[in-house]
């Protein structure tokens, strides 16, 4: 049986094997854990996990600007830092990826397809993804 820290790990593993986002198809296919052509929030939110896991070097359990390595400006950093102690922990991180992800997808309908993923708002999601 493969542990949830294999995949998280593999997943990890993959997303930093990837130079760029050429393709937001690509991105689909990296994520998309159910085959269903799409992202959806949890998919986005698990391979977000796994980044944050895998930024953390020092395992705090936070992510400062140095370790977010340009994903957030300081401008987003501090707004998305509620406690304004220059860091994000997991649940602030993915809060800005919920917040995102619903900025892209505009029909509402709770999942991302390649085109979405195209869009500024789409990209903007995968710079956090990568």
């Amino acid at each position: 049986m493969i542990s949830r820290r294999s995949v998280a790990l593999g997943l990890t593993i993959a997303l930093l094997s990837v130079p760029a986002w050429s393709a937001s198809g690509s991105a689909v296919k990296m994520f998309d854990t159910d085959n269903d052509g799409t992202l959806d929030l949890a998919e986005v939110k698990k391979a977000a996990a796994a980044l944050f896991a895998k930024l953390d070097p020092d395992h705090d359990g936070t992510l400062d600007a140095r370790e977010l390595r340009g994903r957030l400006t300081a401008k987003e950093l501090a707004a998305a830092d509620p406690d304004h102690d220059g860091t994000l922990t997991l649940d602030e991180y993915l809060s800005v990826v919920e917040q995102r992800f619903k900025a892209a997808d505009p029909d509402n309908d709770g999942t991302l397809d390649a085109k979405e993923l195209k869009s500024r708002k789409g990209q903007s999601l995968l710079r956090l993804l990568r």
